[in-house]
């Protein structure tokens, strides 16, 4: 038993020391040796990126100044990443959202979240959470279009007709853009806002006003850009995924790493008829969305060497000469929360990301949910959760504490054993091999329930990581934001305090070295607490204490006295 929890011990630190050394390459500028992750991104405001990207291996048509260029079927038009000089910018006003437009293609070229405060120094000015932006600090917008002539796109001059504010009594909101004809065709977008939503419906009427048929291909793509430089495990380590990701209902969810796309080595679905398009980050998200039904092609680009896209294209039946066709289309930019998202569109809710844990963190997050419901205050509602999950284990716990508790009753026993016959391995193994025996102990009963809880405690760490609840919430005193690091340190050293007491409540390992280790290793795990959100330390102080509670109880029960093994480093 001794030589199985040594091994276990030593696979634990070993890789702890690997994590460690992979994301110190990583904050040093180095790539990360072990577990290569996605490029970071710039988020503070929408990082740089380029104004189009091509579905397939065709190279786009160059557009001309005015927007209007011969494009090759199948391609996305190409434009520059800043809006051209004439263009106009239209703001609208919902409860929910600033939305900016521009007369450019009628694209959404900003998006300010009203209900979320800024979390960057260029944010602290506004007090508002920006998502989409097309500034000098960079581009992230949502387009949309026509390829399959020279029809409009998303680089051609539009008019604006319509709301620039949700008024009072009012449910909806609506902004038009319509081009000039353009090769015989008029292209109109007309953005429909519904009070307390996200999600804009986003209507593409094509007009045939030539004399004769045209079959043009409806667009719809988020663009964004990516840097070498940024974020590290030292200054976010939760390793949450940022990128383009696609839905369909053969292949679920599907996230493209910018790594990836750098190779051109990506795998997803390229044709559907079901799903959409996103692009992720940690707690929001975009995503274009299509009705269901609708044949369309996937694709996502590199356009140049920060620049990226992700889109659809659906291709129209014949519009006669004087007739209209439309495309229907769902525009969603908010916050990942869970219910909402489900709301949307089927899967939406998975670019909450919880990866092979969903099917535990799905009803935590439930639970979750309707104790804050109850409670209103999230980090009581948190070591609630806590709480529940012990209760739900504790007779599977118990008897892991019941199999210590025993093991620190003979520890004396084993202690004097090994000591007389510490030249003798074999011999002392088959003593220790006996006294189990003839005590009842189970060396292993410790460990298989805890064991058994991991995933558990994994996914509600998952939840916590990802829920956008947890942002900008406050708890007690100085604890204003749970997902931002405790400002003073306080709860990583309280949290390692209940580790450290939690260590010398448990038996003393009979071998100094891996007694050694038992105290090094909550030394070294505390210390990546300090970096982590306020709220997963305080759902592990919750379980701390809980476990000592516990513990103390199930020894003071058994006859067992608790006591304090403290370290002998000698």
């Amino acid at each position: 038993m001794n030589d199985i929890r040594r091994t276990i011990l030593w696979v634990i630190f070993g890789f702890s020391m690997v994590l460690l050394w992979d994301q110190w390459q990583v904050y040093n500028g180095h790539k990360a040796t072990f577990f290569p992750s996605a490029t970071p991104t710039t988020t503070a405001k929408g990082p740089a990126a380029a104004s189009s990207g091509v579905p397939s291996s065709t190279v786009p048509t160059p557009s001309t100044a005015t927007g209007a260029a011969s494009q090759t079927p199948g391609a996305v038009p190409a434009a520059t990443s800043a809006p051209a000089p004439a263009a106009e910018k239209i703001t609208v006003t919902t409860d929910l959202m600033r939305l900016t437009f521009s007369t450019e293609g009628g694209s959404l070229v900003r998006a300010e979240l009203l209900k979320y405060a800024g979390d960057s120094a260029a944010d602290k000015v506004t007090t508002t959470f920006v998502l989409l932006d097309q500034s000098a600090g960079g581009t992230y917008v949502a387009q949309s279009g026509l390829i399959g002539g020279d029809f409009p796109n998303h680089t051609t001059p539009m008019t604006f007709t319509g709301d620039r504010a949700l008024e009072e009594g009012s449910d909806k909101l609506v902004a038009r853009f319509e081009s000039a004809p353009q090769g015989g065709v008029k292209l109109v977008k007309t953005y429909t806002v519904m009070r307390g939503a996200y999600d804009v419906a986003v209507k593409h009427e094509v007009i045939n006003q030539g004399t004769a048929p045209v079959a043009p291909q409806v667009y719809v793509q988020l663009v964004r850009g990516a840097t070498s430089s940024g974020g590290s495990f030292i200054t976010n380590p939760t390793g949450t995924f940022t990128g383009p990701a696609v839905y369909t209902e053969a292949k679920k969810y599907q996230k493209v790493e910018f790594t990836d796309i750098d190779k051109n080595k990506t795998e997803f679905q390229k044709e559907s008829t079901v799903g959409w398009v996103a692009m992720v980050q940690h707690y929001f998200t975009s995503a274009w969305i299509l009705p269901d039904g609708v044949k369309r092609e996937n694709f996502v680009r590199k356009l140049d060497n920060t620049l990226y896209s992700v889109g659809m294209i659906t291709t129209l039946p014949p519009v006669a000469a004087g007739a209209t066709q439309a495309v229907e289309a769902k525009l969603f930019t908010g916050p990942q929360e869970e219910k909402m998202l489900e709301r949307t569109a089927p899967g939406l809710d998975l670019v909450k990301d919880y990866g092979i844990f969903t099917i535990l963190a799905k009803p935590l997050y439930w639970l979750l949910d309707k104790l804050h419901g109850f409670i209103g205050n999230w980090g009581w509602s948190i070591m609630a959760l806590v709480l529940v999950i012990k209760l739900a284990f504790y007779w599977l716990q118990a008897k892991g504490y019941e199999s210590m508790a025993k093991m620190k009753a003979i520890n004396p026993k084993i202690m004097a054993m090994r000591e007389r016959l510490k030249d003798n391995p074999q011999q002392m193994q088959q003593e220790m091999m006996k006294m189990y025996r003839e005590e009842k102990v189970n060396p292993m009963g410790g460990c298989f329930p805890i064991m058994i809880q991991i995933p558990v405690f994994i996914a509600l760490y998952w939840v916590l990581l990802s829920s956008v609840e947890m942002r900008n919430a406050p708890w007690i005193g100085w604890i204003r934001d749970l997902s931002t690091p405790d400002p003073y340190f306080i709860l990583p050293i309280v949290m390692t305090l209940t580790t450290l007491l939690q260590t010398a409540l448990n038996p003393q390992p009979p071998d100094p070295l891996q007694a050694k280790m038992m105290w090094f290793m909550p030394l070294a795990f505390s210390v990546m607490f300090f970096f982590f959100p306020a709220g997963l330390v305080l759902y592990w102080i919750t379980n701390n204490v809980l476990s000592i509670a516990q513990q103390w109880l199930i020894n003071t029960r058994m006859g067992v006295p608790p006591q304090f093994n403290l370290p002998k480093f000698s």
